[in-house]
């Protein structure tokens, strides 16, 4: 599903309520008309940051949620529940910046690993990595803001999995590419 700029500023707007609500001690409220515009289940990733440093990013790989609930979800454990960050105040709320990313469907890399740097885009898709219990997504951006090749951002996303950053050449590595629309907050 294509989302538009609007869509994506409806979005940004779920998540920041979810959070607002959460820190009041309430239940979100999601109305009627944004259930029924994002009702498909879709990946999506919520990423709060402050002055430009990372404060919180939680979501789904996959659509187990319709994007609304998805949404909800990410933006108030990426508030309250990241393990890297003591939850957020309300001091920090009001400081905060709000990204949302909306994923394709992953897609395993095919063939051997010395293909896989010629099937990412860098600045287009996100990786994921995952071996026995090691898995571990980036999304497209951060390889753009780190200014990465396709060979780095492999190692990059076996590291973020718990994996030694080679992980990726080897038999039992599973590596799958995304997309994403992105909406942040300005």
């Amino acid at each position: 599903m294509k989302l538009k700029k609007e869509d994506g500023n409806l979005l940004i707007k779920a998540a920041k309520s979810a959070i607002s609500a959460r820190l009041k001690g309430k239940e979100p409220e999601a109305k009627d008309s944004l259930k029924s515009k994002f009702s498909e289940k879709q990946g999506v990733f919520v990423t709060i940051t402050i002055d430009g440093e990372l404060r919180g990013c939680i979501g789904f790989i996959e659509g187990i949620f319709p994007l609304w609930e998805a949404v909800v979800k990410a933006a108030q454990s990426a508030a309250f529940e990241d393990p890297r960050f003591m939850p957020l105040t309300e001091d920090e709320f009001k400081t905060i910046k709000v990204e949302v990313s909306v994923l394709t469907k992953p897609e395993q890399l095919k063939g051997k690993p010395d293909t896989y740097v010629k099937q990412i885009e860098i600045g287009k898709h996100g990786l994921i990595a995952e071996m026995g219990y090691g898995k571990g997504l980036l999304l497209p951006q951060v390889f753009t803001e780190y200014k990465v090749n396709a060979e780095k951002a492999l190692e990059m996303t076996c590291q973020k999995a718990g994996l030694p950053p080679n992980s990726w050449k080897e038999p039992g590595c599973k590596v799958y590419k995304f997309s994403c629309q992105i909406f942040t907050e300005h």
